[in-house]
Formats: structure tokens, sequence, C-alpha cells
């Protein structure tokens, strides 16, 4: 089973806090990815390049 990706696919980020995370975030955003959270256990409440941070 394929995963379908188009124009209107909405991600969030698993670890976005972390360098690797907090990097490829800001990639993919630049490339018009609609990054909608982010996720990181005991870090929720912050945001990541502008995406809203939570802990589960």
């Amino acid at each position: 089973m394929g995963i379908i990706v188009g124009k209107e696919t909405k991600a969030i980020v698993q670890g976005i806090t972390g360098t690797q995370g907090s990097f490829h975030t800001k990639l993919m955003l630049d490339y018009g990815t609609k990054i909608v959270a982010g996720v990181t256990p005991g870090k929720g409440g912050q945001q990541v390049h502008g995406v809203p941070v939570y802990d589960t």
C-alpha cells in the first residue's frame, strides 16, 4: 500500500525540537509543505519556525 501525497497534504513532525527535526522542518516549510504541528515529549507549548509543539 502506497502513501498518497498531494498539494493539500498536511504533516506532523516527530522530534521537531531536536537539531535534525528543526533543520528538516525549516527545509520542508521552505519547500511549501503544510506542517500543522510538531511533537516532542516535555516540550509542549513551544514553537519551532512558527509551528506549534505538543507533548504527544
